[in-house]
C-alpha cells in the first residue's frame, strides 16, 4: 500500500468518530502539513465520501451523511461484532430481514482477515440458541420501520389491533417507544381515544398508516419504560393478582426471582417486603410463593388465603 493510500485510510478512520476535526489537528495526527490534509480530504470527496468543511475558530472537518453508502472502516471488534449481529439477527423474531441480513453478512465475512473470522466461526460453532416453547410470534420489518419513524416525526398512526381474546378495533395513537422484550416487540403509545397510555404487541397490529397529523411529545409514563412494558405485559398474561408481605429484605427477593421481579418488590424495612404479584390462578400462586423459601403473610385476595390455607393443609397431611 502507498503511503498516500494508507494515510488516506487513517484520515478517513479518524473522520468516522463523531466529531469535528480541526485542519491544524489532523496534520498533527497525520504528520502533515494542513495542505496535505485539504488535499487528502479532496481524495476523499472524488469516490463519494461527505466530508463536510466548517471555517472558523471551532470550525474543521467531519463526516457526514451522504446520499449513497461509502465504504466504512472497522476496528476489529467492531466488525466481529457486527458479524455475530447479523447471524443472530438473521434467525431472529423480525419477518423480511433474514435474507437482507445474510446479504450483509455475506460481504462482511468476504472481506474479514483469517483470524478476525476465525473468532466470528468459534462464536458461531460455541453458541447454542434454546429453540421451541420459549419463541415468539414474527413481525414484519416495515411495520418496525414505520413506527419508528412515526414516533421520530412525532406523527399519529391509524392501525387495526387484535387483543389477546381477539377482538379488533381501530386505534389512532401517538407513538413513542419501540420496545423488544425477548422475541416479542411492544409500542407503547398515547392512544387519544381512551385518554391513556397504551402497549401493543407489534405483531397483533396490522395495516398501520401514518395519517399525517402531528403531535408535541408527552412525558412518558415511567421513566424505564422498559420496565413499564414487561411489567403490563405480565399483567395481561397473568389472568390472578395477589399482594404478599414476605419476611426478607427486597434485595434477597429479588435476588432469588431475577428480571422476574421487575416492578413487583417494594421495600418495607430491612427484613420485610411487599411482593405484586400475578399467576394463572390463586393455586399456581400459593405453591409458587411455598417455593420461594420465605415466611410470608397474604394481604389479598381471599382467593389467594383459600389456596394458601388448601396447601398447607395438604403439606401437614403429606408430613403425617
Amino acid at each position: 500500500m502507498s503511503q498516500t493510500s494508507a494515510r488516506l485510510l487513517q484520515l478517513l478512520s479518524l473522520l468516522q468518530t463523531p466529531r469535528e476535526w480541526p485542519g491544524p489537528e489532523l496534520a498533527r495526527k497525520l504528520e502533515v502539513s494542513t495542505r496535505t490534509v485539504r488535499n487528502d480530504v479532496e481524495r476523499l470527496r472524488d469516490p463519494g465520501y461527505p466530508v463536510e468543511a466548517t471555517r472558523g475558530a471551532v470550525g474543521g472537518y467531519r463526516l457526514a451523511a451522504g446520499t449513497a453508502m461509502p465504504p466504512l472502516l472497522l476496528e476489529d471488534d467492531e466488525a466481529v461484532a457486527i458479524a455475530v449481529s447479523l447471524r443472530t439477527v438473521a434467525g431472529g423474531a423480525v419477518e423480511g430481514i433474514e435474507e437482507t441480513s445474510l446479504r450483509a453478512l455475506a460481504k462482511l465475512q468476504q472481506v474479514l482477515p483469517k483470524r478476525l473470522a476465525a473468532q466470528v466461526e468459534a462464536l458461531q460453532a460455541y453458541t447454542v440458541r434454546v429453540a421451541g416453547g420459549r419463541g415468539g410470534p414474527q413481525v414484519d420489518s416495515r411495520v418496525l420501520a414505520l413506527l419508528a419513524a412515526a414516533a421520530r416525526d412525532h406523527e399519529r398512526v391509524r392501525f387495526q389491533y387484535s387483543d389477546h381474546s381477539g377482538a379488533a378495533t381501530e386505534r389512532r395513537v401517538e407513538p413513542h417507544r419501540l420496545v423488544n422484550w425477548g422475541r416479542r416487540w411492544y409500542l407503547v403509545a398515547w392512544d387519544g381515544d381512551r385518554d391513556d397510555w397504551r402497549t401493543f404487541r407489534v405483531d397483533r397490529l396490522s395495516e398501520p398508516t401514518g395519517i399525517g397529523h402531528r403531535f408535541r411529545p408527552r412525558p412518558l409514563p415511567e421513566e424505564d419504560v422498559a420496565a413499564y412494558v414487561s411489567r403490563n405485559a405480565r399483567r395481561v398474561r397473568q389472568k390472578f393478582h395477589g399482594e404478599v408481605v414476605v419476611h426478607a429484605g427486597a434485595e434477597q427477593v429479588v435476588a432469588r426471582m431475577g428480571a422476574w421481579s421487575e416492578g413487583m418488590v417494594t421495600a418495607l424495612g430491612a427484613d420485610r417486603c411487599l411482593l405484586s404479584i400475578g399467576a394463572d390462578d390463586a393455586d399456581d400462586l400459593a405453591r409458587w410463593m411455598a417455593y420461594l423459601g420465605w415466611d410470608f403473610e397474604v394481604r389479598g385476595p381471599e382467593e389467594l388465603r383459600a389456596a394458601v390455607r388448601a396447601i398447607s393443609q395438604r403439606y401437614a397431611r403429606a408430613a403425617g
